[in-house]
This record gives C-alpha cells, sequence and structure tokens, in this order.
C-alpha cells in the first residue's frame, strides 16, 4: 500500500513544473491584459489559475516540500518557486468581480497572503513585520491606542515603512530585469537561479504586504456600508408606521367623564379638515385674504387718480388767471407811457 502511494506521489512530480508555470503564464496575462478585468476572458482566465493554484497546492502537501523544522539552504533552489503558490493564490483571488461575494473574496485573499507572509517569516525570506490577525488583533488595538501609541507616531512609521517597501520592490524588480534572461535561458549557474527566485519571493512579499493593508480599508468600507444600510432600513421600518392618535392625561377616567378634559376648547376637527371644509362655502381663506387685498389696493388706485386729476384742474386755472394778469399788465403798459403819472418833480 505504500510503496502504491508513493508511486503515486512521484507520479506527479514532472506535472507540478508544468502546472506552475501555466500558473505564472495565466496570471501574468491576466495583470498585463488590456482589457477590463470584468470581461468574460479575464475572468475565464482567473478561474482557471485558481483551479490549478488549488491542485498544486493539494501537490505540494502531497508531496510535502517544505517543512517549518528545516531552513532556506535546505530548500533546493529549483523547489523555491513553489512557496509563491499562496500569493499566487491571493492576487487571482482579488481579481474575481462578483460584487454580492466581494467580502468573501477580500477575506480568503488575504487569508492567503498572510499564509504566503508567515512561511516566508519562518523560512527568513526577509524582514517584516507580519500584519494583524484575528488573534493578535485585540491585543496590537490596546498597545497602539493614542495613549500608549501617538497616532501622529504611528502614521508617521506607516509611512515610512511604505516607502522603504516602494524602495525594496523597485530595487527588486531592476536586478530580477537583469536576471530574467539568462535564468530563463538555462545559461547561468545554481547560485544565480537561487537568486533569482529569493529576489521573486521578496517581491511577493512587498506585494502582499501592500495587498493586506488594501484589503483591510476595503473590508472596513464594506462592513461600515452594510451596518448604514441596515440602519437605514430599520430607521424607514419605524417611519412607516401610523402616526399615535392623541390623547389627554387626566387624573382618572371618572373626573374625565364629570368635568370634561380640563381645557376651555378641545380641537375638533385638525387644520387639514378646515381648511377642506371651505370649498363647500365657495371660497378658500387665502381666496379671501387675496380678495381683500385686491380690493385695498383698488380703492387706493381709485383716490390717487381722483387727487391727480384735482391738481390738474387747480394747476389750468391757476395758469388761465396768471395769464389773464399778465395781459392787463401789457394793456396798461401800452396806454400809460414810462414816468407816467409822476408829476410832483416838474419844474
Amino acid at each position: 500500500m505504500a510503496s502504491a502511494t508513493e508511486k503515486e506521489d512521484y507520479s506527479l512530480l514532472p506535472r507540478l513544473p508544468e502546472l506552475f508555470e501555466t500558473i505564472q503564464q495565466l496570471l501574468d496575462e491576466v495583470e498585463e491584459a488590456a482589457e477590463p478585468t470584468t470581461s468574460r476572458i479575464i475572468q475565464g482566465k482567473v478561474l482557471k489559475g485558481l483551479d490549478l493554484l488549488k491542485k498544486a497546492a493539494e501537490m505540494l502537501s502531497q508531496l510535502d516540500l517544505f517543512s517549518k523544522n528545516e531552513d532556506l539552504e535546505e530548500i533546493a533552489s529549483t523547489d523555491l518557486k513553489y512557496l509563491m503558490v499562496p500569493a499566487f493564490q491571493g492576487a487571482l483571488t482579488m481579481k474575481q468581480v462578483n460584487p454580492s461575494k466581494r467580502l468573501d473574496h477580500l477575506q480568503c485573499a488575504r487569508e492567503h497572503f498572510l499564509n504566503y507572509l508567515t512561511q516566508c517569516q519562518c523560512y527568513h525570506v526577509a524582514e517584516f513585520e507580519l500584519p494583524q490577525t484575528k488573534n493578535n488583533s485585540a491585543e496590537n488595538n490596546t498597545a497602539s491606542s493614542p495613549k500608549a501609541y501617538p497616532s501622529l507616531i504611528l502614521m508617521a512609521s506607516q509611512r515610512q515603512a511604505k516607502i522603504e517597501r516602494y524602495k525594496q520592490r523597485k530595487e527588486v524588480e531592476h536586478r530580477l530585469s537583469a536576471l530574467r534572461s539568462a535564468v530563463e535561458s538555462g545559461q547561468v549557474d545554481d547560485e544565480h537561479v537561487r537568486e533569482y527566485y529569493l529576489l521573486h519571493l521578496r517581491r511577493w512579499v512587498c506585494i502582499s504586504l501592500e495587498e493586506i493593508e488594501s484589503i483591510d480599508q476595503e473590508i472596513k468600507i464594506l462592513r461600515d456600508k452594510d451596518s448604514f444600510g441596515e440602519a437605514s432600513t430599520s430607521h424607514s421600518s419605524l417611519q412607516d408606521k401610523p402616526p399615535m392618535k392623541p390623547f389627554i392625561l387626566t387624573r382618572n377616567v371618572a373626573q374625565a367623564k364629570v368635568f370634561g378634559a380640563g381645557y376651555p376648547s378641545l380641537a375638533s376637527m385638525t387644520v387639514s379638515e378646515w381648511y377642506d371644509q371651505h370649498p363647500r362655502f365657495g371660497a378658500l381663506p387665502d381666496q379671501e385674504i387675496s380678495k381683500t387685498t385686491s380690493e385695498v389696493k383698488r380703492a387706493d388706485q381709485e383716490k390717487e387718480d381722483q387727487d391727480q386729476k384735482e391738481d390738474k384742474e387747480d394747476e389750468y386755472e391757476y395758469d388761465e388767471q396768471t395769464l389773464h394778469q399778465v395781459q392787463q399788465r401789457d394793456d396798461w403798459k401800452d396806454t400809460h407811457p414810462r414816468g407816467y403819472g409822476n408829476r410832483q418833480n416838474m419844474g
């Protein structure tokens, strides 16, 4: 039975390199595609890549290539690339675009990236701080409270860490581009092959840290959105309830029956009911107000016109009287020359 299992495991060995090469090619096509991620072709490649990655993870578990008890130097150079399988799973899971399952995809991708980072930290591939997990998040939140760790210092350290990761990633990608052609052509020794795959591992460490940070932000946004939707739904359900009828508090029922409610008068109808009754009488309250206002304006206009008319008549009479006096003065000057009647100083 054991020999049959070993034979089956060995039969899987030649398939793993080909399978990994196909997965890497699919991932490159998805990331470098000019088509939108939502297209059917890209989503088909994403699903196919995830299926192949699942088979590759099962093969690695069957072959037991990696163990926590061994060091990085004990892993063969050609086997180092298989450590990137969880990172590839996280990258392709992030490419899925089903809105109804977005939160599940984000959580699944975060788990894959975290598995990859845990594995790399175990083998000391690079120096980095492992992101928070569900188990240590409460402790980290307590330690990073404003009293114990000021927010400004925390933000500055996070910014500096991002800058360092960006520089490391650019340097790694530059060295990878210099080694890629030589490694793919098979013209380098084992030392350069090992360096090439270690650079790939460090590059995916930087990518995984960035992706986990982005995933945490998106998860928070989605959960806040869901909580806001639930709150708005409950608020709308409260608004749909019929309004309560008004009631009057009295000392007891007997007092209410004998003495009434204790107020001078109670409203027998609402404002809307009172307003609706006026069309039956031929006019609404606002129509009566507008009617009264128009009558007052009309009376004021008539009075103003009458005053203007009287002023014009007075002005006309005044002009005729003045003209008559001027004419009389001219006639008198015609018959009485200058100096007429001044006889007292004559010699």
